[in-house]
């Protein structure tokens, strides 16, 4: 492959070579050597003769040293001191990047999408052009007019106490300082803070490292006769100051018939929101305008709350709680409970069973109702259940709702501060999908936003979960022909642009088989490895040292090609690139090699050729250059011993 020169041009005063005096890291014989930049370099030999020694604990050490060391004081006692490697002098060295054989880490939020930053980008794409659907019916969101929203407040009931805010930050870091003194400057007097409500003139002092709520106060009203003019002007100015979107806050629903009652509802309703651009006109529900943050399931505005945005759920398992599901229900046939069922709970499960009419519960947990099974294990939800009590002093009843023996479980699980305890109630419990949000991580809003891309084999219009399902070929040929018009065409071009570049980054080095949700500790280190890879190809970052650690470990002979293409496409950016290999095709395709040898070890540690593929062909005590001269190879042998079939 003909180059440019890259020697050294004095008039210029530019040193295109990277020189090494005097290395002793390890088993290195004191080596002296010449790497030029921005060359794709090789170097090989038998292993343990040096070739890491030189490449990871002489070249990226010293880079990263040399990199810490320009840093403030204040920021070198947070990264720790890095020694000197053994070495005289290091010369002409650039920032260096190490992309080594090694998994991408243990943290489950991360996955394949995350670390090529391409779920970053999915994310600006589906908030800024994505069609925006109903969680509940699935019809298209549209605009709510003024006229609608004023209608849903005045259908509350007579004598509602509400309260009309104007969001003015959801969930953002800070003191908020700045924002109280502008508030109060524009005659606000009121604020509502993380959920209380607060006067302007004595702001609470926020702390900056957590994450705050404050909606601004507009007026405070109640539900009555010729309300409509001051709710209509004070709707107007929390749209306006909103963004577009109000709340409804209910401060207290008197009984219309009771007009004495001063006492708040011992459960405040939730808020009411209001929105000028998201709301569906069939359900009558406003939603809030999505944002990047509504799409990542690392955030509190997008991850499922049952799950905390993981997709799994370490649970209890019925399977595992009910070994012998012919014991019967009162014996008990739940192991977890360990002793019987006291005199409470025998009445407690009895109004239970009562009202999904059977009257005994002392038969196999097989043989009752599938209904009372699941009640009794989850919960009746908000359905209120009637419990008689008889006891010594009389009996009574009482109604409410039944939380269930697995949140019962639960509560006995997170209280208990004994490992021992804990460890038996684990032995009942079992990783699985999170049951509300089915693995998808996200809320239900964020995962009604499609994008329309027909491709093979795959619905029309995807979600961003369903996006992130498909392999990387397929997700590639959904984004190629994704279906964007009008103005969204305009803001989703930048971020399908840098989409499917990645992706096909992605599809180069040989990864078209994995999909973007695929969690980083079920990588493979070769897999981790070309997926950091593909992350530097997209960051176009110029005038670096790369050196990785055998990239074609694990890689099928097909995509070998596809993989060097993108080492030379990272090196045609302007950058070093230096690859510990024994592959041959890599070998030969380098534009500079270095040979290591003439043994492993104490035997090792020697330069036994630097230059092109002709010079390593040519040197004479080089093991590597006399197999790919053909002075040396490995014989077929003649006679091979016999399979013995396996007993």
């Amino acid at each position: 492959m003909a180059r440019n020169s890259r020697n050294s041009d004095p008039a210029a005063g530019v040193d295109d070579t990277i020189r090494i005096r005097g290395a002793r890291v390890h088993n290195l014989r004191s080596v002296d050597l010449e790497l030029p930049k921005n060359a794709l370099i090789c170097m090989t030999g038998v292993s343990g003769s040096g070739k890491s020694s030189l490449a990871f604990d002489t070249l990226y050490a010293e880079g990263q040293r040399r990199y810490i060391e320009s840093l403030s004081s204040y920021a070198r006692q947070f990264l720790g001191e890095l020694p000197k490697p053994d070495v005289d002098q290091i010369s002409g060295l650039t920032p260096a990047i190490s992309i080594q054989q090694k998994t991408s880490g243990w943290n489950p939020r991360s996955t394949v999408g995350t670390i090529t930053q391409i779920h970053d980008y999915l994310r600006v794409l589906y908030a800024r052009a994505g069609e925006a659907h109903c969680p509940t019916c699935d019809q298209p969101i549209t605009a709510q007019t003024r006229e609608q929203m004023l209608g849903r407040i005045l259908e509350l009931p007579a004598d509602t106490a509400l309260v009309l805010l104007a969001p003015k930050a959801k969930a953002q870091k800070g003191e908020h300082k700045d924002l109280f003194d502008e508030l109060t400057r524009r005659g606000f007097v009121r604020a509502r803070v993380d959920g209380e409500i607060v006067d302007l003139a004595s702001a609470p002092d926020l702390d900056r490292h957590r994450r705050h709520d404050i909606e601004v106060v507009v007026d405070r009203l109640v539900i009555r006769e010729g309300v409509r003019p001051r709710l209509a002007e004070a709707l107007d100015l929390a749209l306006q100051e909103g963004a577009e979107t109000a709340i409804v806050s209910i401060v207290e629903r008197a009984a219309a018939n009771d007009k004495r009652r001063k006492t708040p509802a011992a459960t405040a309703p939730p808020d009411m929101l209001l929105s000028a651009g998201y709301a569906c006109n069939q359900c009558n529900v406003s939603f809030e305008p999505p944002t990047p943050q509504m799409f990542s399931f690392n955030s509190p505005q997008g991850m499922c709350p049952n799950c905390d945005g993981l997709g799994t759920c370490f649970d209890f398992d019925p399977e595992l709680m009910i070994p012998d599901p012919a014991k019967s229900f009162l014996a008990p046939c739940v192991v977890p409970f360990r002793t019987k069922i006291g005199r409470w709970q025998r009445h407690l499960y009895a109004g239970v069973a009562a009202h999904f009419g059977v009257d005994d519960l002392d038969q196999p947990w097989q043989d009752l109702p599938a209904p009372l099974r699941r009640a009794l294990l989850y919960g009746t939800g908000n359905t209120h259940i009637t419990f008689h009590w008889h006891g010594r002093r009389g009996s009574w009843k009482h109604g409410g709702t039944f939380e269930g023996i697995i949140a019962e479980l639960h509560g006995r699980y997170r209280k208990s501060e004994s490992a021992l305890v804990r460890g038996f109630y684990e032995q009942f419990m079992r990783t699985s999908e999170c049951a509300v949000c089915n693995g998808a991580r996200l809320l239900p809003q964020p995962l009604a936003i499609r994008l329309s891309g027909p491709v093979e084999g795959a619905p029309q219009s995807l979600n961003i979960h369903d996006l992130c399902r498909l392999s990387i070929a397929r997700a590639l040929a959904f984004v190629e022909k994704l279906r964007v018009e009008g103005v969204r065409a305009r803001i989703a071009e930048e971020p399908l642009k840098e989409i499917r570049a990645r992706l096909r980054f992605l599809l180069d080095v040989g990864l078209d088989y994995l999909t973007l949700d695929r969690s980083a500790p079920t990588l493979s280190g070769g897999e981790s490895q070309r997926i950091r890879l593909a992350s530097q190809i997209g960051s176009g970052l110029v005038g670096v040292l790369y050196v990785l650690d055998e990239p074609s470990i694990g890689l099928h002979a097909r995509d070998n090609l596809r993989l060097l293409a993108s080492l030379q496409r990272l090196r045609d950016l302007g950058n070093t690139v230096v690859v510990v290999e024994h592959d041959q095709e890599t070998i030969e395709a380098a534009d500079h090699i270095v040979d290591f040898g003439p043994h492993a070890g104490v035997r090792g540690g020697q330069v036994m050729a630097s230059g092109d593929l002709d010079s390593l062909r040519a040197a004479p005590d080089s093991v590597t250059g006399a197999f790919l001269a053909g002075r040396e190879k490995i014989e077929i042998p003649k006679k091979r011993r016999p399979i013995t079939p396996r007993q």
